[in-house]
């Protein structure tokens, strides 16, 4: 197996949020989560910027919905990775919906695998949470309600109809404000 592959093969963990920092949070209410959210993604123009905005929202969204499935602070973790992951290769690598579930489900295999060298390993999830958290992601990308479904949307929607150049300048300037 290359290094790629073991990597691969690790469980994914949002780097934005360490396991302490899900737990504190999972404790505070929905307007102190939006208040720590924004802070802790940088989001200072959310109010303005429709892309901050949206991707709040996404986030926040993903959060409580694991939050409400009563996952565990790495499961959360691992849920909001994967999500950025899927949001990240939408954006930067304009990767097609069909590569991208690719990589969830990569992602979902690792997760949900236990080495049969470990006697008493457990899998991140187990098949009713990998279930709900399928369901969760394909139905947002079917065009649901959820913020990731609108996020995705909206992020490959406004890619196709702007020239590349034209995107990369407001890239640029949205960082300059």
């Amino acid at each position: 197996m290359s290094g790629e592959e073991k990597q691969e093969a690790e469980f994914l963990q949002w780097d934005a949020m360490p396991v302490q920092l899900i737990q504190e949070l999972q404790e505070h209410s929905a307007e102190e989560l939006l208040h720590k959210m924004k802070n802790i993604l940088g989001f200072i123009n959310h109010r303005t910027c429709i892309r901050e905005a949206v991707l709040l929202q996404h986030y926040l969204s993903a959060f409580w919905w694991a939050k409400d499935a009563k996952f565990s602070p790495t499961q959360i973790s691992f849920t909001m990775a994967v999500l950025h992951i899927l949001l990240e290769n939408l954006r930067e690598k304009q990767m097609s919906s069909v590569d991208n579930m690719v990589v969830f489900m990569k992602a979902m295999t690792a997760a949900c695998h236990c080495a049969p060298s470990e006697e008493h390993g457990t899998s991140l999830l187990n098949n009713n949470e990998a279930k709900a958290l399928i369901f969760y992601v394909t139905k947002s990308r079917n065009m649901s309600r959820s913020a990731l479904g609108a996020t995705l949307i909206s992020i490959h929607e406004t890619q196709t109809r702007i020239p590349q150049h034209t995107w990369t300048q407001l890239k640029k300037s949205e960082g300059n404000n």
